[in-house]
């Protein structure tokens, strides 16, 4: 039997839908109905989708800049520190 990939369409998936569908699981898992099998396979789900989320705000983060003014009146931009 061939391996399933968990994270095979993720990589597509907008971050809301990503963030929608790891919501659900987090929710599911909490429950705690299901069988183990079942939950394992929600729990490596999940663990893709929040990586997916983390890159898709990671990738936000890095288009974010900060105009600023020169002394000359110059309008230019530099990148955010958002930590």
């Amino acid at each position: 039997m061939a391996e399933r990939k968990p994270d095979a369409d993720i990589a597509k998936m907008s971050f809301e839908d990503a963030l929608q569908e790891l919501e659900s699981i987090v929710r599911n898992l909490e429950s705690g109905k299901g069988n183990l099998d079942t939950a394992i396979d929600s729990y490596e789900r999940g663990a893709a989708l929040k990586k997916h989320c983390e890159a898709k705000l990671r990738e936000a983060k890095e288009k974010i800049d900060k105009i600023t003014a020169g002394a000359d009146g110059k309008l230019g931009s530099e990148p955010v520190d958002l930590d």
